[in-house]
């Protein structure tokens, strides 16, 4: 059967609008060199209308100039008419990259969707209520055995506070019936040295040449540490 009526043909796929923008714009590029070469005419034969004389010369540069002038306006409706198709094609680009990425948007947020309903399933208001309550009675429970650990051992529970206060008076009491000195208390007065003399009852130690009491020749007479004195005849012999 293939041999007979021959083998289908795979059909090409159609082009795409990049496609058909780049050819576009490739002939674009052709026809600007066009005008460009016709503009590079047009210049010559302005210059050579300007050193001719008026005359048939003149009229022959002026129909080639004409000429070449038809073509390059045909030129240019040719160009602007390209740029109109490149514009278009644009503009249907835009708007397709546009469609498809709110398709991509699209199919993105219907993941995100699908993956929230999954992760909600497996949470519920119920267990976070639940969880909360049980944190709250477990912080209760740490606290009294914070305060159970924190309890005193040495003071009894039985003391009665009014007891306290009234010896707490009392000692404000006595403190403000000791005398005081310069306006500060006895308990906060330096400590003096005791008077050693004072306690032994010793008597003073003389001072200097001590004078010979009435009665007493030189020999009792005594030097100035309460010593007997020597008399002076004794030393000079």
């Amino acid at each position: 059967m293939k041999r007979i009526f021959g083998a289908k043909k795979d059909k090409e796929p159609p082009p795409s609008i990049q496609d058909a923008s780049d050819r576009i714009n490739k002939r674009g590029e052709t026809v600007d060199e066009k005008i460009k070469k016709l503009d590079a005419e047009l210049s010559k034969y302005k210059e050579q209308i300007k050193r001719t004389r008026p005359g048939p010369a003149q009229e022959a540069v002026k129909a080639r100039a004409m000429r070449v002038l038809k073509q390059k306006r045909m030129y240019e409706g040719q160009r602007d008419m390209l740029y109109n198709q490149t514009f278009n094609l644009d503009q249907v680009a835009f708007a397709s990259e546009g469609i498809k990425d709110a398709q991509q948007t699209m199919s993105s947020l219907k993941s995100a969707n699908n993956e929230l309903k999954g992760m909600m399933k497996t949470v519920k208001i119920q267990d976070i209520d639940n969880l909360q309550d049980e944190m709250i009675d477990l912080m209760d429970v740490s606290n009294e055995i914070q305060e159970s650990l924190g309890r005193s051992y040495s003071v009894p529970d039985d003391i009665d506070e009014e007891d306290l206060m009234g010896e707490l008076d009392a000692l404000e009491a006595d403190m403000g019936m000791e005398p005081e000195s310069d306006g500060v208390p006895s308990y906060l007065q330096p400590d003096k040295e005791p008077d050693l003399d004072a306690e032994l009852n010793l008597p003073a130690a003389p001072g200097g040449h001590a004078a010979v009491p009435a009665g007493r020749s030189n020999a009792q007479a005594e030097d100035e540490h309460g010593l007997p004195a020597v008399p002076r005849a004794s030393i000079r012999g």
